[in-house]
Order: C-alpha cells, then structure tokens, then sequence
C-alpha cells in the first residue's frame, strides 16, 4: 500500500493510504473521534493526506459533546423499543447533558424512565457500533418515511426547520447522513438522521450516564406545533464524574436563591403582582440597600454623575434607538394614551403609545443632547439605577437571574474617539474590581460580535469597534472566548464571566462599544478647532441586574453573606430570660455604631433560638449567660458552630466592626 503524510497532533506521521484513525490510534481508549482539517469525524473514517489531525479526548468540550450526543441516540434508540410507534424529533447535546424529544402516545413517568434506563443498558453491554452511511435526500426520505419530523428536517424549503435550535445534530451542511447502530453480528439495530460524530461503540458510554428528568416540548418550541416528550439524561467519562456532577447539582439545589430568598424571607413573588416581578423583604431590601450603596460610592470616586429617568416613554424614542425594530418581541405591549374626545365621542386628540422601558440608553441620550456640549467635558460618564421592564415568555422566566421588572446599575459613557480605548481599559479594570469586593474572582471575558441579520451601521465601524474591544480584553490578561452573532444590535461587547464557589460561570457585567446609537441620535460636541463631532458611546451594566446579582451572590455564598452585606449581621441569643437586658443592652450599643443587630427576646427554649439563628446564617451569634454577664464578656458562636468563649464586650464590638469594614468573611 502507498503511504501517505500527515499531521498528528503538529507531528508529521507517515502512514498507509486507507488508515483509518481507528487503526493509528489503536489502543488510545480516552480518544473518542478526531478533527480532520477542523472538522470532527468518526475514528471509522480513512484518514486523508496531507491532512491535519487532532486527538478529541473524552474529557474535553468535544469529546464530551460526541459522548453526550451518543447517548442521545442510545436512548431514542431504547424508547423506540420500548414503546413501537413512537416517533423521533431531535436530539442533541447541551450542557452537562442531552435530551431527545418523543412524540409519544403517553407523556413519560418516572417509572417508564426507569424502564429506558434499563433498556439503555443493555444497548451499552452489547457494544453496538455507530455506523456513518452517507446518503442522498430521496434516500434518507425514503428511508425515514415512518419519521415524519425527521422528514420535516429534510425538506430544504422548510427555512423553519433548518433553523430550529439542536437541528443541527440531524443534518450538516452538504452531505446527508444516517448512523446506524450495529450488532456485532451485523444486523442493524436502529438508525437515525444524524450528521455526527459519535463514539466508536455504545460501550464508550461505561456507566457514566443517567436519565434526569422529562418534560413537555414543542416541536421547533413553537406552541402552536405538536407538543412532544422531552427526556433529559446527562453523560460523563465515568461514574466517579457522574456522582460529581450529581453533588454539584444537589448543592446547587440546596443554595437555590428562590429556596434560600423563602427561608431567609428576603424575597417572594406574589401572584396578585405576575410572573417575574419580586417583592423585597426588609431583609432582602437592607442586602439591596448595601449592595447599592457601595456601588453609589465607588461609582462617584471614579467620575460617574448620576441620572433618574422615567419608566415608560413615547413610542418615538423607541423609533429613534432602533429598539422598535430590532428589540420589540423583548417588550412590553404599548399603553395607548392621551387621546381626547368631545362630548359627542368624537376624538379631538389623538392618542400615542407609551412604553415600558427595556433600556435605559435612549434616556441618558437624551440627557447628553439636552444642551450643548464640550469636549472638556468628555469622558461623561452617566450613571442610574434605572428599573427596567422586559416581556419575558413565562417558560423563561425564573426567579430573580431572569425577570420581567428589574433594575441596572446602568452606565453610559461618552467619550472622543481618541480617548475611547483608554476609557475602556479602566472601565475593564474598575468592573473587575467592583466584582472582587463582593467577593467574586474568577474572571473570564467574552467577546460577542456583530449578527449581520440583526445589526444596524457599516461595516467598517463594526470592525474597529470589535477590534477595539478585542485589543482592550487581550491586554487584560484574562481568557477571552469568542461569541460570534451575539452582539446587541447597535454594536460588540465584552462580557465578563465569573464563577461562584462551586465553579458555576454567571454572564456578569457587559461593557458594549457603540457607533450607531450617537449616529441615530444626531449626538455632538464640540471639538478644538471649534466643529461639532460625533462622541462615541460606551455602554455598561456592572452587576447586569441588581436582581440577578442578588440571586448569584445569594448562591455563591449559600445565604451566608459576609459580614458587611448580611440583612442580621448581629444575632444575640441569651441563654435564658434573665439575660435579655444584659444582651439587650449590647444590641444597643450595636445599633448606635450602625451594625445589624437584633436580640432574640422570644420564648423558645435555647437550643431551638441557636438552630434559628443557624437558619438565619447571621455572621455573628452573640451567646450570653451568667458567667458572660458577671465579667461582661459574651461568646461568639461561628456558623460552623465553632465557638469562641469569655470575650470582653469592648473587644466583641471592635471584632465585629472590624469584619464589617473590611468585607471578610466570618
């Protein structure tokens, strides 16, 4: 046989003509498929010349995703025979898991997933192979005439179709393919429309996977298709991953801010209110109330100026932004006000639209435009808290990370052109820096880039804005991944992504480079030599959302804020009645110095006080008896129950102020 040269890995390798990645990379049991030239293909498939090869491990972002998407057929497969005449919608990878939706004559229970589970099964334990076969539309048509969503994705008229999310798992762009699940006597078992990769055999899979959960769906999510069965499963390199992934999802239950926001009654969201719309506790408004205040006082130390702007507006301005037509499916439906009428009816007045806001930039353009301005005064930086409204689907909307009503630490900056960057680079560096004090830092950037089909403004000033920004997150430091087509429609942005204690990655602050918003705006300045410019505009929201940012700190730190952020920073506990004035007293000096502090006067018994105040995750619980009171001292009790006896009263207050002014966690 003649040899061939390739790129293993940036190593040149001689093999035969004919070699699949199977047979040179015999005995590699962790590679689950290869990237030929950038693209993944099946190990099965013959390796071309001159080609450029990369190993896909299991363990990574692909490896994962072809372990996950092969699951997904293991299971269609399995209910399929289970349940004959159940017909197939899609099912692809996502994070941490998979899904394949049904349409089924009965929705699933829990004991029919348990049925699939076993089935699954014994389709591992066989070590069937996935079988690549190309073939041509007629074909595939032919051969899935039983699967009519299957054929529905065939159709290359069906615009509708090719675009629904997880499709892309079915059909690729060019050839058409169907794997086939194959006995190792040959007989086919099962097959599906599927553009690939898979793993070599269903025994790849081990015992690293479990079925999670089923849930109605929508054909191509629109309501007014066939409501199909969604199964959930999830997929790992192996069953000590597995068990990892399930105590990372039990303690993301446990530190869930809608079960913490009821526990430590912070939060609720009344039905007589709607859907998405929160209603702050005392409690949780005194967190708020820290949270905003801090950034009041960082934003003012950094040049920020400050700006109140209404909650609905005339449907005009939305014009003008662009929001009307790039953003309308994101709002609220529109008042229809002002209009007047006569005494006989007829109108004298017409009536205008009015809209909730969604954002809050047209408003502070309007600020910027209400007189003339120079370019001594530029970099303006404009800052509010400024409460907006957006109609979220009601399958979307949860708890406090995706609302319907809910406030922006919203900035906009306008600057020259020349000082643009450099504002940018200390904007970067001030949002980090902002997240590191309440307690977040492990950082990583995003850059989300122009969507041709949902943009406005030329091409050139996309590309300096985005090679802008591109320039300013490289010279952070920080990893930067590419998200292409998700930028807003007026220009690119930089996210920042951060994750919490158990390795969670929240979107956090969001820093966008505009051209186009000042264009449509006709925004000027003043320039030296005396001509009017266009000011470029920068915009920025720290947190994202209050709301949200209240959600992910409540997660991050299970409830357990720190000392300076915590509703009840002091809870004293006596130890039995006789003992509340003595406590009683030292709340009050507390309270004069500006600390939280409250004293559990009630009648429960102690040991039921200190399991409340556990509840209440108060960073100090101030225990005292009779020993405390005759040598005025209290003990501290720590929320890991440790505790720390006989401290001197002048002491307890400094320690606990200490904490509070320095932000630590106790």
């Amino acid at each position: 046989m003649p040899s061939i040269s390739l790129t293993l890995d940036g190593v040149t390798t001689e093999i035969e003509a004919g070699t699949t990645a199977t047979t040179l990379l015999q005995g590699e049991r962790d590679v689950v498929a290869v990237r030929v030239d950038g693209d993944l293909r099946d190990l099965a498939r013959e390796l071309p010349a001159d080609a450029v090869v990369e190993r896909v491990r299991i363990d990574s972002e692909d490896g994962l995703n072809i372990l996950r998407h092969s699951a997904a057929h293991v299971m269609a497969q399995a209910v399929q025979q289970l349940y004959p005449g159940t017909t197939l919608g899609i099912g692809p990878f996502i994070t941490d898991g998979f899904y394949y939706d049904f349409d089924a004559a009965e929705p699933f229970t829990p004991e029919d997933l348990k049925a699939i589970e076993k089935a699954m099964q014994r389709i591992v334990k066989e070590g069937q192979t996935f079988v690549r076969r190309e073939v041509t539309r007629a074909e595939a048509l032919a051969e899935l005439a039983a699967e009519p969503y299957k054929c529905e994705l065939l159709d290359v008229e069906d615009t509708e179709a090719s675009a629904t999310e997880g499709a892309s798992v079915e059909i690729g762009d060019g050839e058409i393919t169907i794997y086939e699940n194959v006995r190792r006597g040959g007989e086919v078992a099962w097959k599906d429309l599927c553009r690939g990769p898979h793993v070599p055999t269903t025994r790849v899979l081990g015992n690293g996977w479990s079925l999670m959960r089923s849930a109605a769906a929508y054909w191509k999510g629109n309501q007014a298709n066939a409501q199909l069965q969604r199964v959930y499963g999830t997929a790992w390199p192996s069953k000590e991953a597995l068990t990892a992934y399930k105590e990372r999802l039990a303690e993301a239950e446990r530190r869930d801010h809608r079960r913490l926001g009821a526990e430590m009654d912070l939060f609720s969201f009344p039905d007589e209110i709607g859907s998405g719309l929160a209603v702050f506790h005392p409690r949780g408004a005194m967190v708020r109330m820290e949270m905003e205040d801090y950034s009041r006082r960082r934003h003012l130390a950094a040049g920020y100026e400050f700006v109140t702007t209404p909650h609905a507006t005339k449907a005009q301005l939305f014009q003008t932004s662009g929001h009307l037509d790039w953003y309308a499916d994101g709002m609220y439906p529109p008042m229809r006000l002002d209009e007047e009428r006569d005494a006989a009816g007829n109108i004298t007045k017409q009536g205008q639209d009015y809209y909730l806001k969604p954002m809050n930039c047209p408003m502070h353009n309007l600020v910027f435009d209400s007189r003339g301005r120079s370019y001594r005064e530029l970099p303006l930086r404009l800052f509010e808290f400024g409460t907006v409204y957006r109609y979220e689907k009601s399958g979307v909307v949860h708890g406090l990370t995706r609302a319907r009503g809910f406030t922006q630490d919203d900035a906009h900056i306008y600057c020259t052109r020349e000082q643009m960057r450099e504002e940018l680079a200390s904007l970067l560096t001030f949002v980090l820096d902002l997240l590191k004090d309440y307690g977040l830092d492990d950082f990583y950037l995003e850059l989300s880039t122009r969507n041709p089909e949902k943009s406005v403004g030329s091409d050139e000033v996309w590309a300096e804005a985005t090679e802008t920004l591109r320039e300013v997150a490289v010279a952070s430091g920080l990893d930067l991944v590419p998200d292409p087509g998700g930028a807003a429609f007026y220009g690119p942005k930089i996210s920042v992504q951060a994750k919490d204690a158990i390795g969670r990655t929240w979107q956090m602050s969001t820093i966008q480079l505009d051209f186009n918003l000042p264009e449509r705006f006709d925004l000027t300045y003043t320039a030296p030599d005396g001509s009017r410019q266009r000011p470029v505009m920068i915009h920025r929201a720290l947190f994202g959302s209050i709301e949200r940012f209240f959600a992910v700190l409540l997660e991050h730190y299970a409830g357990a804020f720190p000392a300076w952020l915590a509703p009840v920073q002091v809870l004293a506990v006596p130890v039995a009645e006789p003992f509340n004035d003595y406590l009683g007293s030292l709340v009050s000096r507390l309270k004069a110095l500006g600390v939280r502090a409250e004293l559990d006067a009630s009648d429960d018994r102690f040991n039921k006080k200190i399991r409340n105040a556990a509840r209440q995750k108060a960073p100090f619980v101030l225990i005292a008896g009779g020993e405390d009171a005759e040598a005025g001292s209290v003990s501290f009790r720590y929320r890991d129950g440790s505790q720390d006896n006989g401290v001197p009263l002048d002491e307890a207050i400094e320690r606990i102020q200490a904490a509070i002014r320095d932000r630590v966690q106790v």
